[in-house]
């Protein structure tokens, strides 16, 4: 691995990306207690997580040409290019009826305008005093938008995970190396313990739609009541995004190599994941008692996991790298015309020279 690359950092953006994917297979498993306190368990902090690494790693981003550009070659245009792709799949393939194509982001797309408001708010969020407290304030209040309005872009997921990509722009890399300890990952684990016990719980205090950040008029909450409710989602993420990275191995690995291909596995899987529900995968699975909910959930984990790893094997990286990242590409394939060309100029006066020494 480059000098220049974390190995415990890639870990934590390789075992987050394959969670992604595995959280997606697990919402086709039949229904079941097992299923349901699994994935509420997951969804309580990994994309708390994901947002949080997102935060850290947008650090130095400021409003400069290139770093501008940056947003429109590797977070726009994938963006554009693969909404209009998958929605063209899912309405030919699966036959269904898609609205608000590209102003309404469609599964599993919102990320990428979400990172580039996040993004474009960095140099405003990382000298502020306070920061943190101000985008819980945002995310509480955002809450408050109608739906309608909070569909556009995602605008309710971009203000609601607000907090934690601020926390990530306010955690320094010093910070992150106190979470690689024996202390912290003991507390990690009595997080986690803790975290399971709320999402073994979790039909008794909260609405599903707290987990994606939802405006509080689809959680049939009052106004008073959810805000607490976002309040104790926000602190429950914080806590699980440390305590999963206090768990984080620092090896460099095979596994490792996942974290450098994170966009692909993300922008791919939908078109796997939707695949696989026009294939009627959850009909196929066993779902009549507690032993076929645990097969299920297990063979669902297998092959989020066989999906993730394979999208990010680099034979796939190279055929997707085209379509992921065009400008990349075309430039690396003018700079490598270019060095050709040059090498073929060098190689020639070379020969003229030889020639007439010869003489």
């Amino acid at each position: 691995m480059p000098a220049s690359r974390d190995p415990w950092l890639d870990n934590a953006k390789a075992t987050l990306i394959v969670l992604v994917v595995v959280g997606h297979l697990w919402e086709l498993v039949p229904p079941s207690r097992i299923q349901g306190d699994v994935y509420d368990f997951l969804y309580l902090w990994h994309m708390p997580a994901f947002v949080f690494l997102a935060g850290h790693l947008s650090r130095g981003f400021g409003y400069e040409r290139r770093r501008l550009w940056d947003l429109v070659t590797t977070l726009a245009t994938p963006y554009v290019v693969f909404e209009a792709s998958l929605a063209l799949f899912r309405i030919h393939v699966g036959g269904e009826d898609l609205q608000y194509v590209f102003a309404d982001p469609h599964f599993p797309l919102w990320f990428l305008p979400a990172l580039i408001a996040w993004r474009l708010l960095t140099p405003l969020f990382r000298p502020m005093r306070g920061g943190v407290v101000v985008a819980v304030g945002i995310s509480l209040v955002a809450g408050l938008i109608d739906h309608e309005t909070s569909r556009l872009l995602d605008l309710a997921r971009i203000l609601g995970f607000l907090p934690f990509f601020v926390l990530g722009l306010k955690t320094t890399p010093a910070h992150l190396a106190w979470l690689r300890g024996r202390f912290p990952a003991a507390l990690g684990v009595v997080a986690f313990a803790g975290i399971a016990v709320l999402a073994a719980t979790s039909d008794r205090w909260i609405d599903s739609g707290f987990l994606y950040f939802r405006a509080y008029e689809l959680t049939g909450e009052d106004g008073g009541h959810s805000v607490s409710l976002r309040l104790l989602v926000l602190t429950v993420g914080a806590v699980g995004t440390m305590a999963f990275l206090a768990l984080v191995p620092s090896w460099d690995g095979w596994f490792t190599r996942v974290g450098a291909a994170t966009i692909v596995v993300y922008l791919a899987h939908g078109f796997v994941v939707k695949a696989l529900v026009y294939a009627g995968i959850g009909d196929a699975l066993p779902s009549s008692g507690t032993a076929d909910a645990v097969a299920s959930v297990a063979s669902a984990t297998l092959l989020g996991v066989a999906i993730a790893l394979a999208l990010a094997s680099a034979p796939v990286r190279r055929l997707l790298d085209p379509v992921v990242d065009p400008f990349h590409v075309a430039q690396r394939r003018v700079d490598d015309a270019v060095d050709l060309a040059l090498l073929s100029l060098d190689d020639g006066e070379v020969s003229t020279a030889g020639a007439g020494g010869g003489r």
